[in-house]
């Protein structure tokens, strides 16, 4: 399976600027195109939804033409001159442009740089790297600064059917970058719910671990991969593995959760993606799936035409 294209999408900030080098990186280590794109609002959509004066679209190109200009002085000499030329700048908000972009050209990789945001910039829209973790239909790389080399990947495998999916990105990735792979799975501490007959731990886990020997440790292909198990809560578990291992990337599915869910509970990608304690690579699980059964359900009412 090739990569395809790579899409960096790219505001002016530090941090996107060091997501188009790991971008162009990883796409001259995949032999695909890299192609950066960034998304500037349209100052003058209310005069063209009124007007058909052609000043007012000249205004825009001048628009697009400043805003490429500002970008090109951020990326300067560390993306090549070919990464800089076919650079993209085009109107609309940026998770809706990366998403089209995304539909077009069904890119291998989506690149983002990871920023820290406030609890209240996150219930007002979140960032662009939540958007797209939550709608894209493709992996999304969320970098965590610029770093030289990838040489540590740990995956997180849970019990559900995500695991294949996103044990078989992790093994991709860390081939693609010559890094050594882990795969981590957490187990949970059982809930203590009121009005709830108690359920013998040591029964559950020994389940747990059966289930995870069965069918879990199978989908890594990866000859002499170390394979651990941990106690406590998921994110909290990540984050220390993160740390005491000095993973460079950290391997997550996205199990595509409603909106509802998200704004109650919280997924542990977006808890991620908000602490990032390291470059984050999310596999679409939820998202991809969903868009394959919307497909094969369209396909037996065109055969039929």
């Amino acid at each position: 399976m090739t990569w395809g294209p790579i899409v960096v999408g790219v505001d002016l900030s530090p941090e996107a600027k060091g997501a188009a080098v790991v971008g162009e990186r990883i796409a001259c280590l995949a032999g695909a195109p890299c192609h950066v794109v960034h998304a500037v609002r349209d100052a003058w959509a209310p005069l063209v939804a009124v007007s058909a004066d052609p000043q007012v679209a000249d205004m825009q190109q001048l628009q697009l033409a400043v805003a490429r200009h500002h970008v090109n002085e951020l990326l300067g000499a560390s993306v090549s001159d070919l990464a800089r030329r076919k650079l993209d700048v085009l109107f609309g908000p940026a998770a809706v442009v990366l998403q089209q972009v995304t539909r077009d050209e069904r890119p291998g990789l989506v690149v983002l740089g990871g920023k820290h945001h406030s609890v209240l910039e996150r219930w007002l829209g979140g960032s662009t790297s939540l958007h797209m973790v939550r709608a894209a239909e493709v992996p999304v790389l969320i970098t965590a600064g610029t770093p030289t080399a990838y040489k540590r990947v740990l995956v997180a495998a849970d019990l559900s059917k995500a695991a294949g999916p996103t044990i078989g990105l992790a093994e991709r990735f860390a081939r693609l970058v010559g890094a050594e792979l882990r795969v981590l799975t957490v187990f949970e501490p059982l809930p203590d719910l009121t009005g709830i007959p108690p359920v013998d731990p040591t029964k559950y886990f020994a389940l747990a671990q059966e289930t995870l020997q069965r069918d879990i440790w199978p989908l890594v292909k990866t000859p002499a991969v170390e394979k651990f198990v941990r106690h406590g809560t998921v994110v909290d578990t990540l984050l220390r593995e993160c740390t005491d291992w000095k993973a460079d990337v950290l391997v997550v599915g996205s199990h595509g959760k409603g909106w509802a869910q998200r704004v109650l509970l919280g997924s542990v990608t977006e808890q991620l993606i908000n602490h990032l304690p390291t470059s984050l690579l999310v596999a679409p699980v939820g998202v991809a799936a969903a868009a394959l059964e919307k497909r094969k359900k369209r396909q037996p009412a065109v055969a039929a035409r």
